[in-house]
């Protein structure tokens, strides 16, 4: 034993100085191989306690060893490791894998009593799987036969998770390195076991999920892990999907994970599973780990509407209610604090529920087509945005003082911009969809859309409030990756233009509570109180200085005309006292928004000027000339731009 763990010892020591350890490659594989298998420790040399303690250690020092080498492997590795280190791990892996089989003693170690020996096992199977995916193109047949075996068992318990944990990792690699066609030779291999394993532990009936739920003892953890592999999965089905039908699971079963939502005994799996199918009628599964722009999106497309369709009609029999949402600081233990007993809700839950609602609407609206009767959706559209009020009223203490409905917007997604974005470019389709369906006139379709919580130029002037009207947040949003915000505030602006009547007439709505107010009433914490300066948050870009620019201050002054004759911007800061004083509150709020939205059109010209804007911002400069004169031809022109 000691001198197995003295050489092992010393191999780690020379990879980590960068050179080639002393032994042989075949000595080191059949240390490795005696101590995996249990074999290094003589019966007669120590106690019984003290032989298991030391077969395991160093079995874990030798699994780590071997996962090590592994890697060292990697195409993707630092081209500057000594050729003779990498020629050692080549040999040394051949011989353990090839020759020794070592791979049946790693998934012998899946059902281990010992956690640590059975993660570090899955972790090195795990990386020799890929390893060898990518080398050979083929699955290790060993290590595919048991997660199989496993799935098909389909018994909750330390095997069935190290199995779907060792699946996951595999795929997750796979997916970050756009490897599609061996992601199709997994997935593939694995598909009639997912599906026998999905049947088992995916029922849509809720007297069986309660049998499910109270009859095993480690069902929470085992479908988490089964949660995230069909997240991969999924994420599988957008890189490159082969019509497999683990790959559609998460659409398949979703009536089941709505089941999960609402009986589940465990808050964390209610959470995991919201958070699953807000990102798969996103289609962003995986997002945070996979590589490139989805390929099949709009293949996906019916899958996704499906999907829809069985949350709308979920929500109309009344799913909202059985779903609970626990206050944010509840980390686990016996006794659950209650939202009514002063907590602040958990808004990540609250937003998952509002965006998984707000974003089925709209798919189907858009499935409806402009071919459908004129009246058909209408009302059963703000029937289900009236079901979302509900919910929220009833799951927030803080949202139920809310006395203008679309004040729920921004207090709810303020803290999380992509989930914001999203649910403003859905809230826009529906009340377009609105709009063209009812047939009436555009600020009856604006009352209409307030009484239910979803004016979209309500929710635009609320994200401007939040940010004090800086116009260097909104020029953020368009050169980030991370949002929609292009796509919506496009569709926005071309809104704005149609119907100004409107934009104006939801100034006066929103020109309301002061800031700190606005900040006490929700879950956001973006807003602050407004004052000599903009303290929201960091920014991505530094406007007022670049390497390729000029010293003159990026911000646009009084005199921007001179730099753009096509966006006249006057600061707010600018206005003198008596024309501020002169004007109510609405005027004020119209005239920071107009001068925010000329400020982001002048500053985005002169950044494509210098060819340092990311994208060709015509269209966008377009409209946004096209919104400042509607702004010139309202009777606020006086106030809102020097003549």
């Amino acid at each position: 034993m000691t001198d197995s763990f003295g050489l092992l010892t010393d191999v780690f020591k020379c990879f980590h100085a960068g050179s080639c350890p002393r032994q042989s490659s075949a000595d080191v594989a059949a240390a490795i191989f005696s101590c995996v298998c249990g074999l290094s420790c003589s019966p007669a040399a120590e106690e019984e306690e003290q032989q298991e303690n030391s077969r395991g250690e160093l079995s874990c020092i030798s699994v780590t060893l071997v996962e090590n080498m592994v890697s060292r492997l990697d195409q993707d590795q630092d081209q500057d490791q000594p050729a003779d280190v990498t020629q050692f791990c080549v040999d040394a892996v051949s011989l353990l894998f090839h020759h020794m089989d070592l791979m049946t003693q790693l998934v012998r170690h899946f059902h281990s009593e010992e956690q640590i020996v059975s993660h570090l096992a899955a972790k090195c199977a795990s990386t020799y799987v890929v390893y060898h995916l990518l080398k050979s193109g083929a699955v290790s047949v060993v290590w595919q036969q048991k997660c199989v075996e496993v799935f098909h068992c389909s018994a909750p318990g330390a095997e069935l998770d190290v199995c779907l944990w060792s699946l996951t990792e595999v795929l997750k690699k796979l997916l970050k390195a756009a490897h599609q066609e061996v992601i199709r030779t997994l997935v593939s291999a694995f598909d009639s076991g997912l599906s026998a394993l999905c049947s088992a532990f995916l029922s849509e009936e809720k007297q069986r999920w309660m049998v499910l739920t109270s009859s095993r003892e480690h069902w929470g953890t085992t479908f988490c892990l089964l949660l995230d592999l069909l997240e991969a999965l999924t994420a599988s089905g957008l890189t490159c999907d082969v019509g497999l039908k683990s790959q559609r699971s998460v659409y398949a079963h979703a009536p089941a994970l709505l089941t999960a939502v609402a009986c589940s005994s465990e808050y964390y799996v209610k959470k995991r599973a919201m958070l699953l199918l807000k990102r798969a009628v996103l289609q962003k599964a995986g997002e945070d780990w996979t590589s490139g722009e989805a390929s099949t999106r709009e293949r996906l497309g019916s899958d996704v509407n499906v999907l829809a369709q069985t949350v709308l009609t979920a929500v109309a029999a009344e799913w909202l209610q059985s779903v609970q949402v626990e206050s944010e600081s509840f980390f686990g233990g016996t006794r659950r604090t209650r939202v009514d007993e002063g907590q602040k809700p958990d808004c990540v839950m609250l937003r998952a529920v509002s965006l998984l609602l707000l974003k089925s609407m709209e798919l189907h609206v858009q499935a409806a087509g402009a071919g459908a009767a004129a009246a058909d959706g209408v009302t059963e559209v703000y029937e289900y945005l009236q079901r979302l009020w509900t919910f929220l009223r009833r799951c927030s203490v803080q949202l139920r003082a809310v006395t203008h409905l679309c004040c729920w917007f921004p207090l709810l997604f303020g803290e999380q911009d992509d989930d914001m974005m999203e649910a403003a470019k859905a809230s826009l389709c529906i009340f377009l969809h609105h709009r063209l369906r009812s047939g009436s006139d555009h600020l009856s379709a604006l009352d209409a859309a307030c009484a239910s919580g979803c004016n979209p130029h309500c929710h635009f002037l609320s994200l401007l409030q939040s940010v004090s009207f800086d116009h260097s947040l909104l020029l953020d949003f368009l050169i980030s990756t991370e949002t929609c915000f292009l796509e919506y505030f496009v569709r926005y602006l071309k809104l704005v233009v149609a119907d100004w009547q409107g934009f104006a007439a939801a100034c006066e709505k929103v020109a309301s509570p002061p800031p700190t107010q606005r900040h006490e009433a929700g879950c956001s914490s973006r807003v602050q109180p407004t004052g000599g300066g903009v303290g929201v948050e960091l920014r991505l870009v530094a406007y007022e200085s670049s390497d390729e620019s000029d010293s003159e201050n990026m911000e646009v002054p009084v005199c921007a005309e001179t730099l753009n004759p096509t966006f006249n911007v006057k600061a707010p800061g600018l206005l003198t006292d008596a024309e501020v004083s002169g004007q109510n509150s609405s005027c004020e709020t119209l005239t920071r928004a107009v001068v925010c939205l000329s400020e982001v059109g002048a500053v985005v010209t002169r950044l494509q000027t210098k060819k340092l804007f990311p994208y060709n911002p015509t269209s966008l400069l377009r409209l946004l000339a096209q919104v400042q004169t509607c702004s010139q031809q309202s009777p606020l022109s006086h106030v809102i731009t020097r003549q």
